[in-house]
C-alpha cells in the first residue's frame, strides 16, 4: 500500500477486514504497547535500516503461517502527494516470497490529511483502487527487475494532478499552513528555510514574495509571474537544486539539534544535545554531553527518516541502525525534506558510480 496520510492503515482496515494480515510497523509505532501491537500482528522494524531479521519473519509469516502482510514499502510519507522513493530490493523480495502481491492505492488520502499540515483534517472524500498486480504464476514468469518496474509503475501517482483535473475545492482557510516545510526554497529569490505556510498563502521572508494555494491546488503568485503552479515541479525542482549543489561539492547542513534515542520498544528519552552534519561524506552526529560520534555513510541506506511534526513534537531526522535510533530535533529552521532529497540524491550517485567500476 502507499503511504500518503495518517489514515493509510484504516482505509487498510476497513478494506482488508475481517481477513487475517500481519502489518510491517515503524519501531517507534510499538513504544510502551509491544505486547498489544504484537497480538495485533504487527512486525516492527527500523525505517531505511538494513532490515536482515524482518525478511526471515515475514518469509516465516508466508511459508509457516499462511499468513498475508501488509507492507508500506515507501517507509517514509509522502511529502508532495506523489510516491516516494522505493527501495530497489523491492522486486526481489517478492521473488523470493512468491506470493500474490495485491496493490492498495489510494485517492484522496494526502488531501484529507497531509502530513505537512500539522493533523488539520478537510473535507475530501478518500478511495483506494484495489488491484491483484501479481499472481504467483506472474511471478514465476518474471525477473526481479520487471516485477520492481510493475511495482514503481503502479506508485505512480499524483495527487495534486488529480484534485485539479478532477475539480476537487479544499476550501479550508488553514490548507497551507506548513506548506514551508515541502516548499522550502523560493524560485523567485532563491532563498532557502525562509518560506512560510500560513492560512491560504506561502510566503518568503526573504523577497517577500507571496504565493496562494489554490482551492483547486494550484499555486499561484499574488504579485508577478508563478514560477510553479503545480507543488510537485515545486518540489522536484528543489531536488535538482540539491542534486547541483551537491554534485559541485557545495552541499552541505550543520545545525544543533535535541537528540532522543529509541532502544528496544520500552520507552522514547531525550539523551541530550548535539550537532547534526551532512555532506558527501554522509551524516556526522556529534554529543555534546558525551564522547561520542554516530557517522552515516551515504550509500547505507536509500533514503533517511525525514518526518514533519513528528507526534507533535517537531520536525525530525532520524539515524541509527537495528540496535539504536537517533531522532534529531533540528534547534533552528532546517528543512528535513531537503536533507531527505540530498540523502536520495547522494546515494543515487555513489551507487551508479559504483556500477561503473
Amino acid at each position: 500500500m502507499n503511504h500518503s496520510s495518517f489514515i493509510d492503515l484504516k482505509i487498510a482496515s476497513k478494506i482488508l477486514y475481517p481477513k487475517c494480515y500481519n502489518i510491517v510497523a515503524t519501531s517507534d509505532a510499538m513504544l510502551g504497547k509491544e505486547w498489544l501491537m504484537r497480538r495485533l500482528g504487527c512486525v516492527a522494524t527500523n525505517k531505511f535500516v538494513p532490515d536482515v531479521p524482518l525478511v526471515l519473519d515475514m518469509m516465516r509469516l508466508f511459508k509457516k503461517w499462511k499468513r498475508s502482510v501488509l507492507l508500506y514499502p515507501e517507509a517514509g510519507y509522502s511529502f508532495d502527494g506523489t510516491s516516494t522513493t522505493l527501495p530497489k530490493s523491492l522486486g526481489s523480495l517478492i521473488k523470493k516470497i512468491g506470493a500474490p502481491v495485491v496493490t492498495i492505492i489510494t485517492d484522496g488520502a494526502y488531501l484529507y490529511d497531509p502530513l505537512y499540515n500539522e493533523l488539520k483534517k478537510r473535507k475530501v472524500k478518500t478511495s483506494a483502487n484495489v488491484k491483484l498486480l501479481l499472481s504467483v504464476k506472474d511471478i514465476e514468469g518474471k525477473t526481479a527487475e520487471e516485477i520492481q518496474s510493475m511495482v514503481e509503475t503502479e506508485f505512480a501517482f499524483d495527487n495534486f494532478k488529480s484534485q485539479y483535473e478532477k475539480g476537487v475545492l479544499i476550501t479550508e482557510p488553514t490548507r497551507a499552513d506548513g506548506l514551508h516545510r515541502v516548499l522550502y526554497r523560493c524560485p523567485n529569490c532563491n532563498s532557502e528555510g525562509k518560506t512560510l505556510g500560513k492560512g491560504e498563502t506561502l510566503t518568503c521572508t526573504a523577497c517577500g514574495k507571496v504565493y496562494r494555494l489554490e482551492e483547486n491546488g494550484r499555486m499561484k503568485a499574488l504579485q508577478g509571474e508563478t514560477e510553479f503552479y503545480h507543488v510537485p515541479d515545486w518540489f522536484a525542482w528543489q531536488r535538482e537544486c540539491v542534486k547541483e549543489e551537491f554534485l559541485k561539492g557545495e552541499y552541505r547542513l550543520e545545525t544543533e539539534v535535541e537528540i532522543g534515542a529509541i532502544y528496544g520498544y520500552k520507552s522514547f528519552n531525550l539523551i541530550g544535545k548535539g550537532k547534526l552534519s551532512h555532506d558527501r561524506e554522509g551524516f556526522r552526529l556529534e554529543f555534546y554531553d558525551d564522547d561520542l560520534t554516530y557517522t552515516q555513510s551515504p550509500i547505507y541506506s536509500y533514503s533517511v527518516n525525514a518526518d514533519f511534526y513528528w507526534y507533535e513534537g517537531g520536525d525530525i531526522i532520524s539515524l541509527g541502525n537495528s540496535e539504536i535510533l537517533y531522532y534529531c530535533f533540528p534547534k533552528k529552521d532546517v528543512p528535513v525534506a531537503k536533507i531527505r532529497l540530498a540523502t536520495e540524491e547522494m546515494y543515487k550517485y555513489y551507487k551508479d558510480l559504483s556500477k561503473k567500476k
